[in-house]
């Protein structure tokens, strides 16, 4: 039988996200933009205390909708900063804010969806990785399409993070060939 990628270990939560989120195609340009945040939170942390907090996340970003997020000042701010549910970090908390009103300019100009996607011609790419060793940490599409964010104003999304962004919403399948998942998840592409 195939096993799972070892990255999730045997946390409950870690697994189900393994087994029924990571790496799923999402095309959905509010619940890209949501992981892109929430990946931004992850930098210098572990994925899992971001998925812990993500509930509490979402309840302090009103649902992660952008176009209240935008609007959002130094008040908003302060109250996050005293919000023990999330990563209490000021400039991730004000970068978010930015980011939404990035995400609402491009959403309205080209579509968030669109940007994200044209990266990889709009196809999940489907690499055949045998062991973590293999799999990188960067890439030409999460250099490419940092980049794009970059210009038009996105911050906290270097790289490194737009690359765990895209394997998670499954533009890149970083399933290792020998996970139950990476078939399934290549078929959803």
């Amino acid at each position: 039988m195939p096993g799972r990628c070892p990255w999730c270990g045997d946390d409950p939560l870690y697994v189900a996200y393994h087994d029924t989120e990571w790496g799923v195609p999402e095309r959905d340009p509010r619940a890209l933009w949501e992981k892109l945040i929430l990946d931004g939170f992850q930098a210098g942390l572990s994925w899992i205390t971001i998925l812990r907090k993500r509930e509490a996340f979402r309840a302090a970003f009103a649902g992660f909708d952008p176009a209240v997020v935008a609007g959002w000042g130094e008040a908003e701010v302060a109250q996050l900063l005293r919000d023990p549910g999330i990563v209490r970090h000021r400039g991730k908390i004000e970068a978010t804010i930015g980011n939404a009103r990035a995400y609402l300019a491009t959403e309205a100009e080209i579509g968030f969806a669109t940007l994200v996607w044209q990266t990889v011609d709009h196809v999940p790419r489907t690499p055949r990785h045998a062991t973590m060793a293999e799999v990188p940490t960067q890439s030409p599409e999460s250099r490419a399409l940092s980049a794009a964010l970059k210009a038009r104003g996105f911050r906290f999304c270097g790289p490194t993070i737009v690359q765990a962004w895209m394997e998670a919403c499954g533009l890149l399948n970083h399933h290792l060939v020998d996970c139950f998942r990476h078939d399934a998840v290549a078929r959803a592409g």
